[in-house]
């Protein structure tokens, strides 16, 4: 399929542990699953848990075999595996496409195909296989890959904090204390930036993909301006978030790439992007372009674009050629403290 597998869903009875816990008065994890599931973690996998048991049960076994801290968003429950499956891509922002769902049982594997088409599945009986995978075995693991499941902890707690927040949404952004740090890739960012090239599909403006050593090529390359952007606020760091990929052209700068993780869309990030490349473009006193792609999942960053100032140039289909005009003098989020 291509696309890698950002979460494994586990069922629990028969798959992660022998036996039925209901059923029995003991069970036993299988051979080798600590392991996997660890080394899942430590590629950058995330994972979680959609079984059929009751919650406190199940969840006290996770704690007595020491596994729980691995699982996000754990749907134990009497409830359609399926819609558990939606719940788990949808707390995590993650398409069902890059789930893949571990059963013991053919019958709940089969909904799963036909509820979730894209969702991938998997027989326990293979559970071993995972490692080996195509699909589960990352190019690099970078610090933040090794990290993600921590951030996803963090993000918990913001949006727990958001939730008992009185006030409006902006009020709330400026209690978080944000700092962005927007810099020049170095070689030491390569990558994790191929990472954030195939890994992120929604906020992404074109799609484009490089290779390690096509990566390479950009940073001393006096054609184009390769920034990185990494996020951080009181709850910790999200890690490099964004890319920015500007050309040098006989007609002005063109933004060939912009992108972020999905797990900041709610900050504001790509207005302050934006604002920076704005500023950058009128410095050098450069017209200011950029390519889009239209894809089933990008919308967001058209209309982010469009609040921004942007205008259609061009349109060919799907690909559209953006030329930023406006003369509303623009300024970063206020609740956003840049460093460069």
């Amino acid at each position: 399929m291509g696309i890698k597998i950002k979460c494994v869903v586990w069922d629990l009875d028969n798959t992660i542990w022998d036996g039925t816990l209901l059923e029995a008065d003991h069970v036993s994890l299988k051979d080798g699953i600590v392991e996997i599931i660890k080394t899942l973690d430590s590629r950058g996998i995330l994972q979680s848990i959609a079984s059929k048991n009751e919650f406190d049960i199940a969840y006290k076994k996770l704690i007595e075999f020491d596994i729980a801290e691995y699982f996000l968003f754990p749907q134990i429950s009497w409830n359609s595996k399926a819609d558990s499956i939606k719940h788990i891509a949808e707390s995590l922002n993650i398409g069902l496409d890059t789930i893949l769902f571990v059963d013991d049982s053919e019958t709940e594997l089969e909904e799963i195909r036909y509820l979730c088409p894209e969702a991938r599945t998997l027989d326990a009986l293979k559970y071993t296989s995972i490692l080996q995978m195509d699909d589960t075995m990352p190019k690099f693991i970078t610090e933040d890959s090794a990290r993600r499941r921590l951030m996803y902890m963090d993000d918990s707690k913001r949006n727990q904090f958001e939730n008992e927040y009185v006030g409006s949404k902006e009020e709330f952004l400026a209690t978080l204390d944000m700092e962005l740090t927007i810099s020049k890739v170095s070689e030491e960012d390569l990558q994790r930036v191929e990472e954030l090239t195939i890994r992120t599909n929604q906020l992404n403006s074109t799609g484009y993909t490089f290779s390690y050593e096509e990566l390479a090529g950009l940073i001393d390359s006096d054609k184009q301006i390769f920034l990185i952007a990494e996020l951080s606020d009181k709850f910790g760091n999200y890690g490099k978030i964004g890319l920015v990929l500007l050309e040098r052209t006989e007609n002005g700068l063109l933004l060939k790439l912009l992108l972020m993780s999905c797990r900041v869309m709610t900050k504001g990030i790509g207005s302050a992007m934006l604002v920076h490349i704005i500023k950058m473009a009128q410095a050098e006193g450069e017209e200011l372009y950029a390519e889009f792609k239209e894809t089933d999942r990008n919308r967001v960053m058209y209309i982010i674009y469009k609040m921004m100032g942007f205008i259609e140039a061009e349109r060919n289909e799907g690909d559209i050629l953006l030329k930023y005009e406006s003369d509303t003098k623009r300024d970063y989020p206020s609740y956003i403290k840049i460093l460069k």
